[in-house]
């Protein structure tokens, strides 16, 4: 009889173990934009860098597009909270409070904050056409033509748009804005020269401008880029525009509500994945830089991204656009 409690007893030990070791089943990570773009591009490279630390798991990729990034956002902040459910997004995430309507969510208070993955450069660039060689020529013939000066987008709430409002802002001047479905139509335009201007991310417009199929002006990040193609544009603000600073940094995020284990499981993973060589050869690939700093915690992270909505509710408020 003692025998059968033992193994009753051990058994049900079994059963509570299996209950909570983590992961158990397959982990997806959601993208909220399409498959094949940047963001889809970093969430696929962290799923299979993060496999090894998470002891082999499953991990898929799952893009829910749409409605400024917010689509696939919801979709995790009503997920399970059990840790199989993740997402990844972009600088998204502190524009949405303000860029969409009637969110049915909040990015403050519904979401754990897992850690920061990567920031991503943003580059000025113009036609071929264009007769500004520099960007203090730019600045000029952006202020002689004002409005008549137009600058493509990538679509509302998208990185390139982001940056042009930063950028007009920082100039000064109301230019016309030509929002597209997606970065490769106004970057095939932009070539053509049926567009002036655009800002877009290192990852879109590298070999672009090392191709010289467009004319590159200047950088965003507060240091210039070491990178061959970039390495002698000047920063904006080294071309006078205080304040012209902006990376789209992406992070990783799971429900409100998730165990305490599990989100440190998950944190762990992520630190190892950020190290792992690959993973960083790839990251250099596409133009980004790894977060090595205090903001793979997971406190600090959501610091910054709090920090970010403060920053980006006023641009984006003035501009008055909305992505729904």
């Amino acid at each position: 009889m003692k025998r059968l409690l033992v193994l009753a007893a051990a058994a049900a030990s079994l059963v509570v173990n299996a209950q909570t070791a983590f992961p158990a089943k397959p982990i997806t990570i959601v993208v909220p934009f399409a498959a094949g773009g940047p963001t889809d591009r970093v969430a696929r490279d962290l799923a299979e860098a993060m496999r090894k630390p998470l002891g082999g798991a499953i991990i898929v990729v799952d893009n829910a597009v749409g409605a400024g990034g917010s689509i696939g956002a919801n979709k995790v902040a009503k997920a399970a909270p059990d840790g199989y459910t993740l997402l990844l997004h972009h600088i998204g995430m502190a524009t949405m409070p303000t860029l969409v309507r009637n969110m049915p969510f909040k990015v403050e208070t519904d979401f754990e904050y897992l850690g920061m993955i990567n920031d991503v450069p943003m580059t000025v660039i113009g036609k071929p056409q264009l007769a500004a060689t520099n960007f203090a020529d730019l600045r000029k013939w952006i202020n002689e033509n004002k409005s008549k000066a137009n600058l493509a987008n990538a679509g509302v709430g998208s990185a390139s748009h982001l940056c042009g409002l930063l950028l007009q802002q920082a100039l000064g001047v109301d230019m016309t804005t030509v929002p597209y479905k997606g970065t490769a139509p106004a970057l095939a335009d932009l070539i053509g020269g049926q567009v002036d201007l655009l800002c877009d991310q290192t990852t879109n417009t590298s070999s672009q401008i090392e191709g010289k199929k467009v004319k590159a002006y200047a950088v965003t990040t507060a240091k210039r880029l070491s990178t061959a193609a970039l390495r002698d544009l000047p920063t904006l603000q080294e071309s006078g525009l205080k304040g012209a600073e902006v990376t789209i940094w992406h992070g990783l995020y799971a429900p409100k509500g998730t165990p305490a284990d599990v989100l440190s499981k998950l944190n762990a993973a992520l630190k190892v994945a950020l190290k792992d060589p690959d993973f960083n050869k790839k990251q250099e690939g596409l133009g980004a830089v790894v977060v090595v700093d205090k903001r793979v915690e997971p406190a600090e992270h959501k610091k910054f991204v709090l920090a970010e909505i403060a920053k980006w509710s006023p641009i984006i408020k003035a501009a008055g656009v909305y992505a729904d």
